[in-house]
Parts: C-alpha cells; sequence; structure tokens
C-alpha cells in the first residue's frame, strides 16, 4: 500500500487524495413509483491539516502525552537558564491548553516560551510550529508470524547474528546486524522479510509484494532479501543480495520472483554471508587509503627484513589491515621464491579460525598468489604444501558455520595442488607463518597475532631452521588429516572441526550448482567469489562417490546464470559449465 506521511514518526499516514468526483445531483433521481430514492451519500468534509514538526518531534522521543512533555519542559526551562544566565527561564510553567495549541500550531510560542522549546529540542520555533515535511513510501505486507519467529530464531543460532527482521518506521526495511570476532569489525545490511510461496527448485515472493520490492532494491544501498513460507506452514529462510533482484524485477512483464532452494540460510551460506560482507564493508570503507598506502610500498616489498606498527596506520580498519598486512605477505614470499632455484618449499600458516581463513577464500591477491605460486613451482621434484595448527580448544570455541570456512580454506588449497596437514597440538600455534627450503632458508612471513601489521623477514641461521624443520617434521608424520589423497585429508579435516561430510558435500554441491555470486554480489574490487564457486563444485565433486552426497553430484555442475524470463515468469537457472574446475 502506498501512503504519504511524516518520516519516521509512528504517526499514521495520511492518505493520497481522491480525486474521484462525488455523486451528481441527478445521480440521485430516480423513478419514485418502482423504487425509494437511495440516501445521499455525505459530502467529504474538509481535509484534516499536516500535523506539525512539533508533534511529529515529539512522537518521535515518546514526549506526546502533556504530563512527559511537561517533566521534559521543565527540566529544559532549568538546563536553559543556566546556559543562558537567565534565572526567568527556570520557573516557566506550561499548561495543557497551551501545549494543544502548540501541537495544532494554533499558537507560536514566543519570548522565553519559545527559547526554552528551542533548547529543548534544537530547532527553530517557526519551523516546529509549521508543518512536518513528508514523503510517499509503500509499506509492506506483514509477514506471519511463524516467518518472524523463524527470523528471531537466527540470533540463537549464531551468536554473530543480531536481526531486527521488522522495520521501526512505515516504508523502511529491517536491519542485520553481523558482529566480528579477531579480525571482522563488525558491519549491518539493510533487510526485509517477505513471504513466500514454495516451488519445486525455489521459493517465490508473489506479485502482491511486487510494489515494495520495486522499492526496496532500488536504493544504491547494500540490502538482502530474506523469503519465507512461515505463512504456508513451510521452514527455512531464503536470501538473496537484493542486487540480484533488480534485474528480474525490471523485466517487464514479471509476476514472480523466485529465490533458488539452494541459497537457504544455513551454516554454509551464512559463513558466506557473514565472511563477505564483513570484508568487503571493511575494504570499502578503506579504498582511498589502501589505494595510497599500496602505491607506497615499493621501498618494503625490495627489504629482506621488514615490520610496520598498527599505529602507523590508525585510519586502517582492522579488515583494511587484514588486507595490507596479507598482501605483503604474499609479495614478500614470492620475490624470495623467485629468486631461490633450490629445493621446494614447506609452508606453515598461522590461521586457526574461519575468520582468519577468510582472507584465501576471498581476497583476490590471495587467489593471485597461488596462482603465482604454482608458476614459480612448476618444475618442483615433489610435492609441496601447508601446515596448520588447529588446536582442540579453537575447535571446540568456534561456531559451525566459522568452521566450514576454515573447511573450504584448505579444500582451497588442496584443489590448487598444495597438501595439507593438521597437527592439534597447542604448542605450535605460536609458530611464525614461514616458507622453509630445507636445508637453506626460511622465508617468515606474520599478519595474524602480531603486534604490527606485517612482520616479514629472510633467515639461514641454522638454528630457526631446525626449529622450523622440526615443526614441519611433525606435522608431516603426525597430521590428524593424514591420507594419500585428497579427499581421504578432507574428509578427515571434517572429522577434526566435527563437520558431517555428507551435509557438507552435499551442500557444497548444491550451492556451486548455482553458485554464491548469484546470491551475493561483493563491490570491492578487492573481493572475488570465483574460487570459492570453485572449491564449492571441487568439494561437492569429493561427495559424489557417497549415497549421502550422490544426489547433489547429479546433474551438471555450473554457477548462476542469474535470471532468465520466459512468458511472463522470471527463473533462476544454473549455467551449464562443463567440468568442476577452470
Amino acid at each position: 500500500m502506498t501512503t504519504t506521511g511524516p518520516p519516521a514518526d509512528g504517526h499514521t499516514p495520511q492518505p493520497a487524495d481522491d480525486d474521484s468526483p462525488g455523486p451528481s445531483s441527478g445521480d440521485a433521481r430516480e423513478d419514485r413509483a418502482d423504487t425509494q430514492a437511495a440516501p445521499r451519500e455525505p459530502e467529504p468534509g474538509p481535509v484534516p491539516p499536516p500535523p506539525t514538526l512539533l508533534r511529529v518531534e515529539l512522537a518521535k522521543r515518546g514526549w506526546a502525552r502533556f504530563s512527559t512533555f511537561e517533566v521534559h519542559y521543565t527540566h529544559a526551562a532549568r538546563k536553559a537558564a543556566a546556559e543562558y544566565g537567565d534565572p526567568r527561564l527556570a520557573r516557566l510553567t506550561i499548561s495543557s491548553t497551551t501545549f494543544k495549541r502548540w501541537l495544532a500550531g494554533e499558537q507560536i510560542p514566543r519570548g522565553n516560551a519559545g527559547t526554552v522549546l528551542e533548547h529543548m529540542l534544537g530547532i527553530d520555533v517557526d519551523a516546529l510550529l509549521g508543518p512536518a515535511p513528508t514523503r510517499t513510501f509503500t509499506t509492506p505486507r506483514l509477514p506471519d508470524d511463524a516467518s518472524l519467529a523463524t527470523a528471531r530464531a537466527l540470533d540463537v543460532t549464531w551468536s554473530t547474528s543480531f536481526l531486527s527482521p521488522t522495520a521501526p518506521a512505515p516504508g523502511g526495511g529491517g536491519v542485520w546486524q553481523l558482529d566480528g570476532h579477531r579480525v571482522f569489525d563488525g558491519t549491518s545490511v539493510a533487510v526485509q522479510l517477505y513471504e513466500a510461496e514454495a516451488g519445486s527448485d525455489s521459493v517465490v515472493i508473489g506479485p502482491d509484494d511486487h510494489p515494495h520490492l520495486r522499492d526496496f532494491i532500488r536504493p544504491a544501498r547494500r540490502a538482502l532479501l530474506l523469503a519465507a513460507l512461515g505463512a504456508r506452514r513451510g521452514e527455512g529462510l531464503f536470501v538473496l543480495d537484493a542486487v540480484r533482484a533488480r534485474q528480474p524485477v525490471a523485466a517487464d512483464p514479471v509476476d514472480v520472483l523466485p529465490i533458488p532452494r539452494a541459497y537457504r540460510l544455513d551454516d554454509l551460506t551464512y559463513a558466506v554471508l557473514w565472511a563477505v560482507l564483513n570484508l568487503d564493508d571493511g575494504l570499502l570503507a578503506d579504498d582511498a587509503v589502501l589505494e595510497a598506502e599500496r602505491s607506497g610500498l615499493d621501498d618494503f616489498l625490495t627489504r629482506e627484513r621488514s615490520a610496520v606498527a598498527r599505529s602507523a596506520m590508525p585510519e586502517l580498519s582492522d579488515v583494511g589491515t587484514a588486507w595490507l598486512g596479507s598482501y605483503v605477505c604474499d609479495q614478500h614470499i614470492l620475490r624470495e621464491l623467485r629468486a631461490d632455484s633450490g629445493e621446494p618449499p614447506v609452508f606453515w600458516a598461522r590461521e586457526q579460525y574461519g575468520e582468519e581463513a577468510a582472507a584465501w577464500l576471498f581476497f583476490r591477491h590471495k587467489h593471485t598468489y597461488l596462482r603465482a605460486l604454482r608458476d614459480v613451482l612448476a618444475d618442483a621434484d615433489r610435492p609441496y604444501g601447508y601446515a596448520f595448527c588447529l588446536p582442540h580448544n579453537a575447535v571446540k570455541t568456534s561456531e559451525r558455520y566459522e568452521r566450514t570456512l576454515l573447511f573450504l580454506t584448505l579444500a582451497l588449497l588442496e584443489r590448487h595442488g598444495l597438501t595439507t596437514w593438521v597437527v592439534p597440538e597447542p604448542e605450535y600455534a605460536q609458530v611464525d607463518g614461514f616458507a622453509l627450503v630445507p636445508g637453506e632458508r626460511a622465508i617468515i612471513a606474520n599478519w595474524l597475532r602480531t603486534d604490527g601489521i606485517w612482520q616479514v623477514d629472510t633467515t639461514s641461521h641454522w638454528a630457526r631452521l631446525r626449529a622450523y624443520a622440526d615443526a614441519v617434521r611433525h606435522a608431516q608424520t603426525h597430521s590428524v588429516t593424514d591420507g594419500a589423497t585428497p579427499a581421504e585429508r578432507l574428509r578427515r579435516l571434517a572429522d577434526h572441526l566435527d563437520l558431517d561430510w555428507a551435509w557438507l558435500t552435499d551442500r557444497c554441491a548444491e550451492l556451486g550448482r548455482y553458485g554464491s555470486a548469484g546470491m551475493l554480489r561483493p563491490r570491492s574490487r578487492l573481493i572475488g567469489l570465483a574460487e570459492l564457486d570453485d572449491v564449492l563444485r571441487y568439494v561437492g565433486e569429493l561427495g559424489a562417490g557417497d549415497p549421502a552426497g550422490r544426489e547433489a553430484a547429479d546433474g551438471d555442475l555450473g554457477v548462476f546464470a542469474g535470471a532468465v524470463t520466459g512468458g511472463n515468469r522470471t527463473q533462476f537457472r544454473p549455467d551449464r559449465h562443463r567440468g568442476g574446475r577452470r
């Protein structure tokens, strides 16, 4: 329903004017022999005046009742007297009759009364007694109680979620706050909850919601659509980036907006949303600063040893700091390896939580690093890989969605041909991140859990080389994920992280068929989803031989292509894509 009214004040909007003419005098003339004359409809009364800005402002603050207003007005009078040095102001009082006249705009407070009112609300008295600004908005349909309960239950499921699914004011959307722990700063996104109909492979937001839907997805700000089946006694919530809805909604004609069932909210999709939104917003906030800092890194990147304190770049967010630190570390490792023609190195990574590991999945420079690493080590005569320390305590204190991010990170490395080893002993948790060229040198690169943005070094000191070699040897011989193939290692990793293998491979295959890029679009140029979609399909293929994963693996794998319009319906479909890897 489209209405016109004052913004965000809880005041009932004024209905739009009805321009239809009233009945003419001739309409009432009827044949009295046959029928009794119908009573004449009453003439429409005068249109009520718009509310004053004073009424709107008091309603916002919850001061619209005279008894409440009187308390705040008296308090404001005493404060104004002290601030202006005029004791007469402190003795001012107001009657309920005068208050009603002010609200109606029938009497303008002058002199000391106007001074106190302006001091109280911070708005010029003439503006307060004038009409409040109005805006036209389309109100959404109210969600079913079951749908609201499902949405609010997300905050119980995930501790980093704080969802307010309904708008605090008419015409607005709800807000979803996504908190961070160690690397993420935390962010929030506009959301709107709609009722949907269940389809075979999608849920459908119907035409009744399209007037509000069009208005909600139009602004340039980030927003998410949540579709629920509560009114139909269905289960679950399904999510779609508002920008992904613009093309099908703009198609003419269109009567429904389908959202693939693969985009239902669970630990996998929440992990992607939580990580991408936090990283994306952090990098957008730091975009200009990061570009300026990156252009000045040439001197640091030519040194064998460098470190920069966090206080040297105080403008950066935690996410921006993580991006810059990981970028410098990657460049340092590649530069040192390109200068070396010895044995292939073995790497040690410091990531222990999904929040820390998300950089591998989403930072474009990490994807470039993996491809460059493959080129640098193309002639290696033996396999090389990464060792991780994932202590039991870190696993136990991580929620399942965050452990899912960690699993996908190691699957990404395996997909790029890097063997992964995992040790659970906590004494290895503080080992530096390094690339060890056995018997020659160690390339040290830290950006996680350090005092600065980065700490890089290169050493040939025998004691340090021996310590690093002992750590690598222990990881290779005592890995809890030991296996001859990537599938064996990743399955044991799932066990270590307490993740159900059948659920994991099934959901990865399902989401991989449509692609996470169809669900969510990053806005920062430093973020990419192509590697995530590849690793989703890769994990899905690993489960194709299992009875629990066979159904998810059947059919063509592909990325989400968007919307195609046929007739008067808009449908989402997976794009045909040959092969599970790019």
